[in-house]
């Protein structure tokens, strides 16, 4: 009976183990989200476009607020299931990154984070809601 106590307590201790290193190496890799330099230096064509019909916040509050909330700090309704820390568009990191890292982020998804590329068809909407981001951190 005692050897069954320890070989359950062994394994328990070892899957946690186990599962700490795997959740370091997720936060890890997702804090390493290697963007190709075709899309860090990519312009965003309609930077100085103004949105009189709010297209990137439509687009947003659509596809992106149950995740990464209303405003985007990343704590939409959603962001509790899932296994991987939401953006939070609202800081200086992610601000920092060029319109391109973050229009590839948004077209092919990684992870947890969805691919929006055959969701949002529209060129000037992808980058209208690029533009949007960037409110975001205002």
């Amino acid at each position: 009976m005692k050897n069954k106590i320890l070989i359950v307590t062994l394994l328990a201790c070892i899957s946690f183990v186990c599962l700490s290193w795997t959740t370091k190496f997720q936060a890890e890799q997702d804090s390493n989200w290697e963007v190709p330099e075709a899309y860090t230096t990519m312009k965003n064509p309609y930077a100085n476009t103004i949105d009189t019909e709010n297209v990137g916040r439509a687009l947003f509050l659509k596809h992106c607020k149950l995740c990464h909330g209303q405003y985007g700090k990343g704590d939409g309704i959603m962001a509790e299931n899932l296994d991987i820390e939401i953006a939070d568009f609202t800081k200086a990191t992610i601000q920092a990154q060029t319109d391109g890292s973050l229009y590839y982020k948004f077209l092919f998804g990684r992870n947890e984070m969805p691919a929006f590329k055959a969701k949002i068809k529209n060129e000037e909407d992808r980058w209208l809601l690029i533009n949007y981001l960037r409110k975001l951190g205002e």
